[in-house]
């Protein structure tokens, strides 16, 4: 009897131990050449690349050496990065171009510019369900589609309000966060229309946003009210919405380790575990850097990438500083 319980107590501590979430440290920071402002980044999980914007470019990095391998230049003012595997093809928006760059995934080649009708393009996605690439364009509160395919414009989506990140859902569904409309819309890929809009109340001046594909919950993040709120992605109820640091940009979902991650200004990325679909707990603070706002989750090896500037006394941005910071789970 003794041994069993003693056995029974150590199976309970190891699960206990096995459950306990672990926390992300400092690794490295890879530095990139050039200067200029920085936005998105996104990840290639098929070709194991990161790309970054970074002014009038974007940088590629090999995720197995976390080495520079390409860069494609020549652009107005870039932002945001889709990839879309099934088309080798990558699309990139260049806001002050009003245009969208297809480049090849293999030799990050450019293939064609395609003018939109939108001014000002940001936040862009690849939906793999319509073969659509969705630019929406901050200045003209509007979405520009791209036939992916035939890489020209086929169609325009009146948002109702200023952008910010979107999401597929894979099956004919996109969510995107109005940040000046505090609320989200769903957006229908085949007829091209916003069929409805969920207010977010209390979120203010949503930005990031990650989708819980399997638990139908989508997590936005809020500038205003420095908050992470989760909502019900059927019904578009909030269901809570959590404390997070200020200036926050971006939001990672990490479906294998159930954790969330919120990429903040203020020198902070918040981290949540996803207890059930409804419970959420603050797993750390994490430690980063001063405007480290917005971040990239390698799903396959559970790290994350944020791209920054160093800063000098006056908030000025030291030429020649840029870099992405890598943080690992210990």
């Amino acid at each position: 009897m003794k041994n069993a319980i003693l056995f029974t107590c150590f199976a309970l501590l190891t699960l206990t131990a096995q459950a306990q979430p672990k926390n992300y440290s400092f690794d490295k920071k890879i530095a990139l050449p050039g200067d200029g402002g920085y936005d998105y980044l996104s990840i290639d999980a098929v070709n194991n690349k990161l790309y970054v914007s970074h002014g009038t470019a974007v940088n590629v990095i090999d995720l197995a050496t976390e080495k520079l391998v390409g860069t494609i230049a020549d652009m107005k003012g870039v932002h945001g990065i889709a990839i879309a595997n099934d088309l080798n093809r990558g699309f990139i928006s260049d806001g002050r171009g009003n245009s969208v760059v297809a480049f090849d995934l293999k030799t990050f080649e450019k293939i064609a510019t395609i003018p939109v009708s939108g001014n000002g393009p940001d936040a862009i996605m690849y939906d793999a369900f319509s073969k659509q690439v969705f630019s929406f364009n901050g200045e003209s509160k509007n979405a520009s589609v791209i036939d992916a395919v035939n890489l020209k414009q086929t169609g325009t989506v009146d948002l109702g309000g200023g952008p910010e990140f979107a999401v597929p859902d894979g099956h004919g569904l996109i969510y995107n966060n109005l940040e000046d409309k505090n609320s989200l819309n769903v957006i229908d890929a085949k007829t091209l229309k916003v069929i409805r809009n969920y207010p977010l109340s209390p979120c203010g001046a949503p930005t990031g946003l990650a989708l819980d594909a399997k638990n139908k919950r989508l997590f936005t993040v809020c500038r205003e009210n420095k908050g992470m709120s989760v909502v019900d992605e059927v019904s578009g109820k909030v269901i809570t919405t959590l404390s997070i640091g200020a200036g926050v940009d971006a939001v990672a979902y990490d479906p294998a380790t159930k954790l969330v991650f919120c990429s903040n200004g203020d020198a902070t990325t918040t981290i949540f575990h996803q207890d059930s679909n409804d419970a959420y707990t603050l797993v750390q603070t994490l430690a980063t850097q001063v405007r480290a706002k917005t971040l990239a989750l390698d799903a396959n090896t559970h790290k994350i990438y944020l791209s920054v500037v160093d800063m000098d006394a006056n908030r000025k941005a030291i030429p020649g500083s840029f870099s992405v910071l890598v943080y690992k789970m210990n």
